[in-house]
């Protein structure tokens, strides 16, 4: 809704009552937001976190350092574990042993100098469980899969920006009395995504579960290869829609007036922001599912907030793209020129950010092939809820080798 509050209304006041009232409106806006959030902190119910995931991530590593010259064990389970030590941040179970970055695995090792009192709590820098070795392990699986989205908001970044300039110049009118702003014309892409996510839930992961048997109907990782792709698509019928526009433009002969109003449809820009609001359904929604869901449970916040770090560095490297452009592709035939955008060859640089996204969408899919799901311990519910009253120390079952194990214990604690 604050989307398209101020994609229409927000809009058509700066156009017609200027930019005065256009920024006071949100600034009033901002304004009662943080009254209220100030109002609501009290009643919010904030638990304070026992340690920091940060610290536990510095331990491993030291620890490792430390045990470089350590040969690990041939069974992994012969390395350091302490469910009750992570108790507080594994309620969801424990993460298990994975092959990748072994070494790593030599924090785990128990030394025979460690082993001497097994009662004694172990220090943190010297030796850490395979539980807080795999909480590591998991976010430097993440980054590549991370990294791929910030070559995706540079090629998009000002997209966006250049689309303004090109509906400027095309006829905006609905009727004779009323023209869309150039502003507004993005509505399309919000509503797009509003629309996009609740059929994606209710239409799409329906249908698809019957055939891939995922209750999520595709991957997070699927989900996003899907939204490179569209917005691919995207960047191109942009191009095209460009060179349509500039031919216009000639045929008229209105390549030399930038103020001319070209006489083809703005509608004609509409296709390009359904597909780049699909592909936001896709990669932007998937993106952050991913990950969520692949972090350790204790590092959810952080590691979606990785998310808009990516987002962050998209920017700014997609700034320093368009200047290089603007700076290197010729003073009479600027790609991006600062007044005449008919004389430009704003094509050339939608292929050119296609093409980047193309090598994205390669890297992405070569660090999507060989990444490793994080894999957990499951606790049974009975075996939860004695967890959370803190009676007894709770063994976790490993639901992929153990279930018929599991259900016979669930059995007999009935």
């Amino acid at each position: 809704m604050a989307s398209l509050s101020a994609l229409t209304l927000v809009v058509y006041v700066q156009d017609n009552l200027g930019w005065g009232w256009g920024l006071g409106i949100p600034t009033i806006a901002v304004f009662i937001s943080i009254i209220a959030f100030l109002l609501g902190s009290p009643l919010y119910r904030s638990i304070k976190p026992k340690s920091s995931p940060f610290v536990r991530l510095a331990q491993v590593i030291v620890a490792a350092i430390k045990k470089r010259n350590e040969t690990l064990p041939e069974d992994p389970k012969l390395l350091y574990q302490n469910g009750e030590l992570d108790a507080a941040f594994s309620v969801e179970g424990r993460l298990l042993h994975s092959d990748q970055f072994k070494w790593l695995d030599k924090a785990a090792i128990v030394t025979e100098e460690e082993a001497r009192d097994p009662n004694a709590l172990p220090n943190l820098w010297k030796l850490a469980t395979v539980h807080r070795v795999e909480e590591l392990k998991c976010i430097i699986r993440m980054l590549p899969i991370w990294a791929s989205g910030i070559l995706l908001i540079t090629a998009t970044s000002h997209q966006q920006s250049f689309v303004i300039l090109q509906a400027r110049t095309m006829d905006r009118h609905l009727s004779h009395s009323f023209q869309i702003p150039p502003a507004s014309m993005s509505i399309f892409n919000v509503l797009t995504m509003m629309v996009g996510v609740i059929l994606y839930e209710r239409v799409f992961v329906p249908f698809v579960r019957r055939f891939t048997k995922n209750p999520s109907g595709i991957t997070s990782l699927q989900r996003m290869g899907i939204g490179f792709m569209v917005n691919i698509l995207a960047t191109l019928v942009l191009a095209f829609v460009e060179i349509k526009r500039k031919s216009v433009a000639a045929k008229y002969h209105l390549l030399d007036y930038p103020k001319a109003t070209i006489p083809i449809s703005v509608f004609w820009l509409v296709p390009q922001y359904f597909l780049h609001g699909v592909a936001e359904v896709f990669m932007f929604v998937g993106h952050l599912e991913f990950l969520y869901d692949q972090s350790p449970e204790s590092m959810r916040s952080s590691a979606t907030a990785l998310y808009f770090i990516a987002t962050a560095i998209g920017n700014y490297v997609g700034t320093l793209l368009v200047s290089l452009v603007h700076k290197y592709s010729g003073k009479e035939r600027n790609w991006l020129p600062d007044r005449n955008l008919n004389r430009g060859r704003l094509e050339y640089y939608y292929f050119l950010v296609s093409g980047i996204q193309v090598i994205n969408l390669i890297y992405y899919v070569i660090c999507a092939w060989f990444y490793n799901y994080k894999s957990l311990e499951e606790i049974s519910e009975v075996r939860k809820e004695d967890l959370e009253q803190g009676n007894e120390k709770i063994p976790s079952v490993d639901l992929k080798d153990n279930k018929e194990k599991a259900k016979r214990e669930f059995t007999n604690d009935e």
